[in-house]
């Protein structure tokens, strides 16, 4: 028994020597040649590897560094540089054979650039298939055994950047990228799962499955995935800055792409929204469910199915967008019948609409039919709105028109009754217009008119009260100040414009209702 246990020992010792000197007996370097020429042969793109190493107990090769040219017509910067680069390999085949069979490739802390020209092709589309046929005949790689069939591919912190050729718009970045790719083969689908932190904060995931490898544009390869982002800041990523869009955005989706188009949809979270540059944050969250189709090298879609929700506030939008120049063109119809006014209006501050300060709504429905229009950063609002039986609480409108409180006997209060009101309504970066308005207020009457909102938020309004029992009395009034202050006048050439025409019947009939 012990002289067993003696040959044991031995044995493991041997094993333990071969172990240790395989690395100084095997030189790794000598299967550099034909990796490199092989890598090439199969990217298309000029691969450098730099110095290998043979990892014995990890049964793996490890390179210094790997480096893969990006497509002339790009750039003549590399398309992918990475610290070190370990290959899994078959050690027997390699120890007695001298094979280099490629079980495993794992890439740490690589800087991949993605770059697309404006007819939509992308860098990545001479990778493999169309540029591996262009390649030429077999090299001497070819004979020399070399197998690259892969079971599991990773990468470990890396950096994914995406740009447009010639654009001045910020790259678009993501950090930490972590990916793993099981089963690998060109011409099967494969599974895969990334993971990334988004430039300006956030996390962003993908689980599911690519290929088969598109035989002629990589870029055009089919996939299916789960998409999860969350924490993603709009106004830290630099997302049509000029706009002043801002919130927290989360995402929770499925999406499918046959390498031209990609269908996607899901849910949509927004915190703090912010929709215009003059605004301010959104105090209620902004849910968005949606079904839309994306054209991947026009950067246009369509948007099939839009449904928002803010509260127990529910709108619908629909529409079309797509890239023009710097920036997004959209356009889009927005329709919300019977929206709870109150819920509504807490998205008011996020499209930089103000009201007077102190007051808010209480009770009452909504009703919007809108389009949005142009640029996002230049974008155009338009269309109707209308509320019902709401209540102004904190703005006392009786008393800013004490001019014609004082003519008619008004009585003041410290809220606002609002039976009805309708006007058709334009939002552009030069300013706000808002016209055809028609207020039917049971402690005044009826005012209608119209006037502007300036980006500086001063108004201009000019405005008719029909006041009465019967409403057959008619003063002019202007309003003006600010949004927050707004400041009611008497507007004196229309009134005298009126008695002229009257001959005094406007006054008398003012006076004539106090008595």
């Amino acid at each position: 028994m012990k002289r067993m246990l003696l040959w044991i020992g031995v044995i493991v010792l041997l094993l333990l020597l071969i172990a240790f000197a395989l690395p100084f007996v095997v030189d790794a370097n000598r299967f550099r040649p034909e990796l490199e020429s092989e890598l090439t042969r199969v990217m298309a793109r000029d691969v450098k590897v730099g110095d290998l190493q043979l990892a014995i107990f990890s049964g793996g090769v490890t390179a210094a560094s790997l480096s893969v040219a990006d497509d002339p017509a790009f750039s003549r910067s590399a398309f992918l540089n990475t610290r070190s680069l370990t290959l899994g390999v078959d050690l027997w085949p390699l120890i007695f054979s001298h094979k280099l069979n490629v079980t495993r490739l794992v890439i740490d802390q690589p800087q991949i650039s993605l770059l697309q020209s404006a007819s939509g092709d992308w860098n990545i589309t001479s990778l493999g298939g169309k540029s591996a046929a262009r390649a030429g005949p077999a090299t001497a790689a070819d004979s020399a055994g070399l197998d690259l069939s892969v079971k599991l591919i990773r990468i470990t912190n890396g950096r994914l950047s995406f740009a447009e050729l010639g654009s001045r718009a910020k790259a678009r970045v993501l950090e930490d990228v972590n990916v793993e790719v099981r089963d690998f083969s060109p011409g099967s689908e494969f599974p895969f799962t990334l993971a990334a932190q988004l430039a300006g904060g956030g996390d962003f995931n993908l689980d599911g499955a690519a290929g088969p490898i598109h035989s002629t544009d990589s870029a055009q390869t089919p996939a299916h995935v789960k998409v999860r982002m969350s924490g993603f800041d709009l106004a830290a990523a630099g997302m049509e800055s000029s706009s002043g869009l801002a919130g927290i955005v989360s995402l929770d989706g499925t999406a499918s792409s046959n390498g031209r188009t990609l269908s996607l949809k899901g849910k949509i979270e927004a915190e703090k929204l912010k929709l215009s540059r003059n605004g301010t944050p959104a105090a209620e969250p902004v849910e968005f469910d949606f079904v839309l189709d994306h054209d991947m090298r026009r950067h246009s879609g369509n948007l099939h199915r839009g449904a928002i929700y803010i509260g127990s506030a529910s709108a619908s939008v629909t529409g079309t967008y797509g890239a023009q120049g710097e920036s997004t063109v959209v356009n889009m119809a927005l329709f919300g019948p019977e929206m709870p006014v109150p819920q509504l209006a807490a998205m008011l501050p996020a499209l930089g609409i103000v009201l007077p300060a102190g007051s808010s709504f209480e009770g009452g429905t909504a009703g919007v039919k809108l389009t949005f229009e142009g640029p996002v950063s230049a974008m155009v609002i338009s269309g109707a709105v209308g509320l019902n039986n709401t209540r102004l609480v904190g703005f006392d409108l009786e008393s800013k028109i004490s001019a014609i409180e004082k003519l008619a006997g008004l009585k003041t209060g410290p809220n606002t009754d609002i039976q009805s009101f309708a006007a058709n309504v334009r939002m552009a970066p030069e300013g706000s217009s808002v016209q055809d308005i028609k207020l039917v207020a049971p402690a005044i009457g009826e005012l209608s008119g119209g006037g502007t909102v300036s980006p500086a938020q001063a108004l201009d309004f000019k405005m008719l009260a029909a006041i009465g029992a019967k409403g057959d009395t008619s003063v002019p009034f202007r309003i003006q100040g600010t949004a927050a202050n707004p400041v009611f006048k008497l507007d004196m050439k229309a009134f005298a414009s009126d008695l002229g025409k009257t001959g005094g019947g406007l006054l008398k009939g003012l006076l004539g209702k106090k008595e």
